[in-house]
This record gives structure tokens, sequence and C-alpha cells, in this order.
């Protein structure tokens, strides 16, 4: 949802639905927690600010984000929720372990979304350095965290429009 400003989070040129009749999961991966956490409360307050109610809201935390796939896929057959939002931070290091946890996680948030025909969200930082990363959850860059939930919330209604 990048936007003529750079990504700074800003909604106005968009109609955010009410988010009050759907439920959602928010799986958060524990590693990079200064950033997952800024993440996390960007979704959840993003989530409430637009109608849902706190107890709709499912959390739950994985080790890193290699294991945010198989959280919502845990989630999604264990609890029935419109839309799960996945919220990790990857920063690349010196091998190509980065490379290998980005692609994993983007086909298995696809996957898990296909496999359940519910919205799966990919709320996954993958930058180069801490700075970039601190940037997109909460600075300069706006929080990436509050744009995975208002694509979960459009993406919950349109499913509940068509289906």
């Amino acid at each position: 949802m990048s936007t003529h400003l750079k990504g700074l989070s800003d909604f106005s040129h968009i109609e955010i639905p009410s988010a009050e009749k759907f439920k959602f999961g928010i799986v958060v991966s524990q590693w990079n927690a200064e950033v997952t956490g800024a993440l996390y409360n960007g979704a959840h307050s993003t989530l409430i600010k637009n109608g849902a109610l706190p107890e709709n809201i499912i959390v739950i935390q994985v080790p890193g984000s290699f294991e945010l796939t198989s959280g919502a896929d845990i989630l999604l057959s264990a609890k029935k929720v419109d839309a799960v939002i996945c919220l990790g931070c990857v920063i690349q290091g010196e091998t190509r372990h980065f490379d290998f946890i980005c692609n994993a996680v983007a086909n298995g948030v696809t996957n898990v979304s296909v496999k359940h025909n519910k919205p799966v969200i990919f709320g996954v930082l993958t930058t180069d350095n801490s700075q970039q990363a601190k940037d997109r959850a909460g600075g300069k860059h706006g929080n990436k965290g509050e744009e995975a939930a208002v694509t979960a919330i459009i993406m919950a209604t349109l499913q509940a429009a068509l289906v």
C-alpha cells in the first residue's frame, strides 16, 4: 500500500470499512522484538480504531519469521477467523540465509491463504539493516503493521461480500 508519500501509512485516499463484524488473528514473530512489537502495536491499534472488538482479535507469538507460516496455519485450523496478519522482520546479514527465509515466508503466507481460502496478510519487513526496519515500524516511513491491519480489514470485507 505504498503511496506517493513514500509509504508513510497514509490512508486518506481510501475508505476503510468497519472491522466490527470480523475476527482477526495476528501471528507475530518474537525475533527482532523491538521492531515486531511496534508492528504489532500498529496492527492491533488500527484494528481497534476501525471497529474490531478486542475479544475478536487472537494473538499468537512464534519464535521467528520462518514460523509465521505454520503459526498462521495452526491458527486458521484451530479458530474461526476472517483474516490473519503475519508480522515479522528479517534483516539482511552476511549470508544468503536472508534470501531463503524471505522467500519461504512469502511463499508460505500465500500457500496458507490459498489452503484455507482466507486472507493471510504479509506484514513482514525485509530490510537491509535495523534502521530501515525501525523506519518502517513506526518511524519516518510509517508503520507497516498499520498497513497490514488495513489490508486485513479490506480483504475480510471483500471476502464477506463475495462469498
